[in-house]
């Protein structure tokens, strides 16, 4: 796990953000705030990131993303419907540009033969375009289940962004 790469992934998502005068928003469950922290830890980030939701709840997702308890009760937390539900979510909230959301089991419990361990969800939202959305099967530690996450979190909003004309 390399703190320096989602640093500089950060820095990077930063400068496309700030050249297309864009604000950015995150909706966590699994990452407790991670991919918030990393953004964070670039200076002048206040300039294209406004805000961050940590829903670990289902009653936080539901509460303050708007995340219907059908979908929730239907597709279980760890779904990509939930996480596109979140990150519509979290965009209207926020009024960012571009969001994501993550929703997965870090373990070491809590996999089942269907969703196991390391079983991660994110989704992708960029201002009007349909929200994208990918399950992922990490190995490793929970911290690196949670580490993975977030960069591949940073990634996908760096390619939308290139993407974006």
């Amino acid at each position: 796990m390399d703190l320096k790469e989602l640093e500089s992934l950060s820095s990077e998502l930063g400068v496309l953000l700030k050249e297309k005068n864009y604000f950015f928003t995150t909706a966590e469950s699994c990452t407790g705030g991670w991919v918030g922290q990393s953004l964070t830890s670039v200076p002048g980030s206040s300039s294209w990131y406004g805000c961050g939701f940590i829903t670990y709840s289902n009653i936080a997702k539901h509460k303050i993303l708007d995340v219907s308890k059908e979908t929730l009760n239907s597709y279980g937390a760890v779904s990509q419907e939930v996480v596109e539900e979140m990150v519509k979510g979290a965009l209207i909230k926020s009024r960012a540009n571009l969001g994501v959301a993550i929703s997965g089991i870090a373990g070491p419990g809590g996999g089942t033969p269907e969703r196991p361990v390391g079983t991660v969800c994110l989704a992708w939202k960029l201002n009007d375009l349909p929200a994208l959305s990918v399950t992922e099967v990490f190995d490793g530690s929970r911290e690196e289940v949670r580490f993975k996450s977030v960069l591949k979190a940073l990634e996908e909003a760096i390619n939308l962004l290139k993407n974006d004309n």
